[in-house]
């Protein structure tokens, strides 16, 4: 049985025909496990290609281009290595290198690569019905292509050029790849079937050969999808780690809401049949958070998914990650000291140094951010203030097409006109503007923050002003949330509260361009003519 949108042409149906060989020859062709050993201690017990390699690269002797080892150095590393018995699995990263009676084939894990011998005298397959049992298990190899997953089971040595190496004595079949792989030099270069199928994205980078001598492929390395998503996650775990370290708790507020606030943005709708209540998908956890700064917690975070019913662009999805955190008795400004220690720490962690390169250029996280009001970067980038009595919206637009693409250095920019901050606290010193920040790096607009508004009064009026903005066909503008004015009502502390862009933050560190390149499953028109699924194209050996 054939899967009717998987298309077929040589490549396909020669891989079918290895797999009903297999149920021949094996019995089972999914088996539900492999047992690997634990010869490296890892924290789960179990051998990965990357723990063997870590574990016994030490064996490998160091060469010059060209050169071969010694044969009393590879006497004694192997004196050594072919004491250690090892059982590892993996996908079948290359094309069986076959010499006669013998073969070389690489496996991955996902990050590095194995080499294994197969010698047709020694190696024995393994059936995976109920009753095992054995079968031959050089004619078992001669059916795996290449992107199969097997298992092995013998010892290490090193071969004669070098190379860590599993000697097989046992191969054990797992699954079958029904599909060619991408190709192993160049990957696959359409931007857009990366991000419609990860899969074969992530896959073609576990595969990719890294250029040798004489490539004409750039010197500076380009982070492969996994290491953008493996950059991700330490991102991730530092900002827990410096947040948790200073006493904040993390918590999760609802994703589904009977109101769609604490941002402006046109919300997901849906409805609740069981309630019948119509219920939005959040658009910002804001004022969750801040009723929970009500109800005690000083210092609370969380990393959350929010969504906004609005257009797709390189920098926007509707689907992405923010941080939100909040800190009792704070004002903006020492939240802006935070937020740059922060930064410093998460840059740190993720990159290894302070300074980065993106696009054209490096970016330096070690200096102190740069602080200028709205007005103030409008005059610098304009080269003339604005007016007297300029609308607010008009200061936003000015800022952003006169100054915001020139902000690439870490910069905060405070003094946002109070209209176009509905959350946030007036400043002291001039009730005019608010005491509100966001903060730009590599131009792009990466975290907001504010001194958070606590009096119910004032913030029921100006709910009410949003209302009437919307009245007047503003979507996006904010309703009336009338139980956060009651809880503001129990009495909220001074604070101060910022969300940061994740996803931005990602792209900026990981030198990617594209929104889409840092979320694993990013939204995507379909593609015509496809019904079903994400209506994606399939991506062509070779492409």
């Amino acid at each position: 049985m054939t899967v009717p949108f998987i298309e077929q042409n040589d490549q396909t149906l020669v891989r079918h025909e290895h797999l009903e060989a297999l149920r021949a020859l094996i019995g089972n062709a999914y088996p539900n496990k492999f047992e690997r050993s634990d010869v490296t201690g890892t924290v789960s017990h179990e051998d990965t290609i990357t723990s063997i390699r870590e574990a016994f690269k030490r064996y490998e002797p160091q060469l010059n281009e060209g050169e071969k080892p010694a044969a009393e150095v590879l006497e004694l590393a192997n004196a050594e290595l072919n004491k250690v018995r090892v059982r590892i699995a993996g996908r079948i990263a290359a094309p069986p290198r076959v010499m006669g009676k013998a073969a070389f084939v690489h496996l991955s894990d996902g990050v590095s690569r194995l080499q294994i011998y197969v010698r047709r005298q020694d190696v024995v397959g393994v059936r995976n019905d109920s009753d095992g049992g054995e079968v031959d298990g050089w004619e078992l190899f001669g059916l795996l292509d290449h992107g199969d997953f097997i298992g092995v089971a013998g010892f290490l040595f090193v071969t004669k050029t070098g190379e860590l190496s599993v000697h097989v004595e046992k191969l054990q079949f797992l699954a079958k790849a029904l599909l060619p792989m991408p190709d192993k030099m160049h990957g696959i270069n359409d931007p857009e079937i990366r991000q419609r199928q990860r899969y074969a994205d992530l896959i073609a980078g576990s595969l990719k050969l890294d250029p040798g001598v004489g490539s004409q492929e750039p010197a500076q390395k380009e982070l492969n999808s996994r290491e953008v998503f493996e950059l991700r996650a330490k991102v991730l775990r530092e900002i827990r780690r410096f947040l948790d370290d200073r006493d904040y708790i993390e918590v999760e507020t609802p994703m589904l809401t009977p109101l769609a606030t604490g941002a402006a943005a046109r919300p997901f709708k849906t409805h609740h049949n069981t309630l019948d209540i119509d219920l939005f998908a959040r658009i910002a956890p804001e004022l969750y958070l801040k009723r929970l700064t009500v109800g005690g917690f000083e210092k609370v975070y969380e990393l959350n998914r929010n969504f906004r019913n609005e257009g797709i662009s390189t920098k926007h999805n509707p689907e992405f990650t923010m941080l939100e955190y909040y800190w009792a008795y704070a004002d903006v400004n020492q939240m802006m000291d935070l937020h740059e220690e922060m930064m410093r720490s998460v840059v740190k962690v993720a990159t290894g140094g302070l300074a980065i390169r993106y696009g054209e250029h490096e970016i330096d996280f070690a200096p102190r951010f740069q602080r200028l009001s709205m007005k103030e970067a409008i005059i610098r980038y304009r080269g003339q203030p604005t007016g007297e009595h300029e609308e607010p919206i008009r200061i936003i637009e000015l800022f952003e097409e006169f100054a915001e693409p020139h902000l690439i250095q870490p910069t905060f920019i405070t003094d946002f006109p109070k209209p176009v901050s509905p959350l946030s606290k007036a400043s002291p010193n001039d009730p005019t503007v608010a005491e509100r920040f966001e903060y730009f790096v590599g131009a792009l607009e990466s975290a907001n923050g504010f001194s958070e508004l606590n009096d119910p009064e004032e913030q029921y009026q100006r709910f009410k002003d949003q209302v009437q903005q919307r009245e007047r066909g503003d979507e996006e503008a904010m309703v009336m949330d009338e139980d956060y004015i009651r809880a503001l009502s129990y009495g909220m502390p001074p604070a101060a509260g910022i969300g940061v862009g994740i996803d931005r933050l990602v792209m900026l560190l990981a030198n990617k361009h594209s929104i889409r390149d840092v979320i694993l499953f990013p939204h995507m028109r379909p593609v015509k003519g496809r019904e079903s699924g994400d209506g994606s194209q399939e991506p062509e050996s070779g492409q």
